[in-house]
């Protein structure tokens, strides 16, 4: 009899990239022409990252020079929750999030997609925060794996402990 293979679906960060990236873009904010006596700043704040300028093009340059860094880092863009300008104050502020882990709703939209669009005598197990995935074949886990990498969701997604 072969034995099941398996493989988790998560979503995860890493944080030290996400710190590079921050710390790349600050550096490239405070050497670039374009960013002089706007008093733009990128900083974490505690678990949100935060973007300061005195415009709202400005700051929402910052937030470019950001993601920019994050692909570059190959950290996805959709881990990163970032919000509208506001005024504070006298400067304009964006505050960003990082999404990690899957919540229960994404976990079984997941789950809906292998069971509708996935081959048959796939398994999908939500198990807190990640779903694991089993079948025989291990052609039916790398079909399972490519429909999830063509899906449009809105989380990123990382595919761990294949065996």
């Amino acid at each position: 009899m072969a034995s099941e293979s398996s493989f988790d679906v998560v979503s995860k960060v890493d944080r030290q990239e996400v710190d590079n990236a921050l710390n790349q873009a600050a550096k490239e904010i405070s050497q670039r022409y374009d960013f002089k006596n706007v008093d733009a700043s990128i900083a974490w704040s505690g678990e949100t990252i935060v973007m300061r300028a005195n415009s709202e093009d400005r700051v929402k340059a910052v937030l470019d020079v950001f993601q920019t860094k994050l692909i570059r880092r190959g950290v996805s863009l959709k881990a990163v929750d970032a919000g509208d300008p506001h005024l504070s104050g006298k400067e304009y502020r964006i505050e960003a999030g990082l999404k990690e882990g899957l919540d229960q709703e994404n976990a079984k939209k997941i789950s809906k997609i292998i069971r509708e669009q996935g081959p048959k005598n796939i398994k999908a197990q939500i198990t807190g925060d990640e779903l694991r995935v089993s079948a025989k074949s291990r052609d039916d886990l790398q079909a399972v794996i490519a429909l999830l990498k063509g899906s449009d969701l809105d989380v990123a997604l990382q595919f761990v402990n294949y065996r």
